[in-house]
């Protein structure tokens, strides 16, 4: 029971975060890169059983070295102990803790550490005695382990026909560097492809002392050959344990030659044990079907279906499948919104779902019978929701003025923060402020807005320019460890944020309406957008501006520097888009480009041709800085060597900042800094020294 959890681990812990300092805020600084660096990063909760107890992980960040480590912590937020302070647990020397889960009789916490030198599972008792669970030949990317305490699923990177346990091959190891690829996928997101090797779900037996069996593994995909999870980013949400643990649901997309071009992935149904076949639940859907969920009962299961095949960014439907009755139905057909994750009530009458919702990503409850769903958090970024039962939940939540951090709320009751991670370092930094806006933007349809200032500040502000990614994507009420416009307008800047045709929280018309149309009715958008924003705040000096995006953002500051070269005194363009006949042959996931011009670009060559920027180079002058990063395989970053080499040519003053060891995203501390450094230099450069 998790009694003895609070009375041994609790007792034996050192305490470990601070209440909150009160600062006055005459003694404030503002954010900096360095802030938002080392600032400490809250990973998704656990809760346990009893719903007495939270276990989590939290990533420091050393503020000299900028190496990261990651911690786990446990505390009570229930009964008469709600008031504990968080405290560490299953600590190993020299190593991180990540992903904890309570095993299901609460007598402990499982857990994945690198302290082998591989990340392997382990599992601190409720005595405080620390174990390694697994000792396999791979590196653990995740795991579960059954509702009945008896087996665990893992998934690692395995090559078909071969177990996490068995020893490389020694003939691979001895072989030269050179890659060979016989179809596509050779690359994706970040990495090369590795033949005949994908994640892949493994299912073994616990024993009574808690450690894994390690000559019971099965390999439950058996002949299927793909991802599960799927890459790049799939993980925990894609699998699911049957409440009586003999069956495994999961996500899965299949590899082929035709894989770059579909977004087709479908839910498959397991004997835990091993026997019997994989059925595919949804083989009848050609579109995206993924995060099954059994309902509490094991009866139904509940996932997320789009409709229309090779578009990624269609609405992810709530459906339930009555698993004996073999019936489905679309719960949220008539709800202009897509599912971002689902979870069951614990009656299994509603279950909690977040969604994109105009500026905001909260939380709402869906009937499972009506589909009604009814909003049940407030402004802010809403994810890893658990429900606790009597209209209670606990989940992570950030917004622009605070990172993450975990919240209980109890009915109508406040939510309370249960993990104050930060709560000292910010009330040592200044608030920014955040105002949203409307207007109407291209064809007369309302768009939105939003103005991000630094406090307190008088006089006119010069101006950042933020596009957004994606292109279905949204720079809305969210915390954001890359591009935070808190951190910008801490600089002394006003920030404004569009979310233009093609943004996602809208609805689905709104969201297709970039599709064929990347040059149209977004710029229209962000010109008619920057023009309001001005009229709504007149500290803002619109004549004073810099534009910066990366992506689809990057892509339009190429477009801009072609189309709108009068708007800005200076671009910063991470990752953009310059060329689309090169884009489109040198990219992985084909079905991107496929889909939003309609189709590849022998095809449609000339509405490729039509919203290529380098045909627009002879109109550019704008001083651009353009930034990428080596391991970009989404956006390859010879797209950013062209419009480098196209603004040199021209004699425009130009800056280029490669990362050698970045992907579409800086994500490393000291880089982050570096790259801030260099944006806030190119700014300042000529928004505040050049006036």
């Amino acid at each position: 029971m998790a009694m003895t959890i609070s009375s041994k681990l609790l007792a034996s812990a050192a305490l470990a975060i601070a209440a909150p300092a009160l600062i006055s805020p005459a003694l404030a600084d503002p954010l900096t890169a360095q802030d938002l660096a080392t600032l400490e990063r809250v990973g998704a909760p656990n809760v346990s059983a009893d719903g007495e107890h939270l276990v989590y992980s939290v990533t420091s960040t050393d503020p000299e070295s900028y190496e990261r480590s990651t911690r786990l912590f446990l505390r009570e937020f229930g009964g008469a102990s709600a008031a504990s302070t968080p405290y560490v647990i299953g600590d190993l020397d020299g190593a991180s803790e990540h992903s904890p889960t309570f095993a299901p009789d609460d007598e402990g916490v499982y857990f994945l550490s690198d302290k082998s030198g591989s990340e392997q599972l382990w599992y601190v008792a409720d005595s405080g005695e620390t174990k390694q669970v697994t000792d396999l030949a791979v590196d653990i990317a995740g795991y579960q382990v059954s509702p009945d305490g008896k087996k665990v699923a893992i998934w690692a990177d395995v090559k078909l026909g071969k177990m996490p346990s068995d020893a490389p091959d020694a003939k691979a190891a001895n072989a030269g560097s050179g890659r060979a690829y016989d179809r596509i996928f050779v690359r994706h997101w970040s990495s090369w492809e590795v033949n005949d090797e994908y994640s892949r779900i493994f299912v073994y037996d616990l024993t009574a002392n808690g450690q894994l069996d390690a000559q019971s593994g099965r390999d439950i995909l058996k002949n299927l050959e793909g991802d599960a999870p799927t890459k790049p980013f799939g993980g925990g949400e894609e699998i699911s344990w049957s409440p009586d643990s003999s069956t495994i649901a999961f996500t899965l997309r299949i590899a082929n030659a035709d894989e770059p071009r579909s977004t087709n992935t479908d839910i498959y149904l397991a004997n835990a044990d091993g026997t019997g076949p994989v059925v595919n639940i949804t083989a009848d859907n050609l579109a995206t079907d993924t995060m099954p969920i059994f309902s509490p009962d094991g009866s139904k299961i509940a996932y997320a279906a789009m409709a229309r095949p090779g578009y990624e960014s269609d609405k992810l439907t709530l459906t339930i499948l009555d698993i004996d009755a073999q019936t489905r139905k679309s719960v949220t057909s008539a709800w202009d919104r897509s599912v971002g994750s689902i979870i069951w009530e614990q009656d299994g009458n509603g279950l909690i779902v977040t969604v994109q919702d105009v500026l905001d990503h909260p939380a709402y409850r869906v009937d499972a019978n009506s589909g009604n769903a009814v909003r049940l958090t407030g402004p802010g970024n809403v994810r890893n929701v658990t429900p606790l039962g009597r209209a209670s939940y606990v989940y992570t939540r950030n917004d622009l003025n605070t990172p993450t951090d975990i919240y209980i709320q109890r009915g109508r009751a406040a939510p309370r923060n249960l993990s104050n991670a930060n709560s000292a370092r910010l009330a040592k930094i200044d608030r920014v402020s955040a105002e949203r806006f409307s207007f109407a933007g291209a064809g007369g349809d309302t768009v939105w807005g939003q103005i991000i200032k630094p406090e307190g500040v008088e006089g006119k502000l010069p101006l950042l320019f933020l596009v957004h990614g994606g292109p279905q994507g949204s720079f809305g009420n969210g915390w954001s460890t890359r591009w935070n416009p808190k951190v910008m307008a801490a600089q002394g800047y006003a920030v404004v944020t569009v979310d233009f045709h093609g943004s996602a929280g809208y609805g689905q018309d709104f969201m297709d309406s970039i599709n064929q149309d990347w040059g149209g009715k977004p710029l229209e958008d962000l010109k008619l957008g920057l023009a309001a924003a001005g009229r709504e705040d007149a500290q803002i000096d619109t004549k004073n501006a810099c534009a910066l995006g990366a992506s689809y953002g990057g892509y339009m500051m190429n477009w801009i520097s072609g189309q709108w070269n009068d708007g800005f005194k200076c671009i910063i363009n991470h990752a953009g888009l310059f060329d689309m006949r090169s884009f489109y042959y040198a990219t992985e996931e084909l079905w991107f480009p496929a889909w939003d011009f309609g189709g590849s670009y022998e095809e449609q060559r000339d509405l490729y041709e039509k919203w290529n920027p380098v045909n627009h180079v002879n109109n550019w002058q704008t001083p651009t800085l353009v930034i990428h990063g080596e391991k970009d395989f989404r956006v390859p970053y010879g797209q950013s060597l062209m419009a480098y080499t196209a603004l040199q040519e021209k004699g425009i003053d130009s800056r280029l900042l490669v990362f050698p060891d970045e992907n579409h995203w800086i994500l490393k501390g000291k880089n982050s800094v570096q790259w801030h450094d260099e944006v806030f230099g190119w700014a300042n450069r000529y928004l505040k020294e050049q006036r």
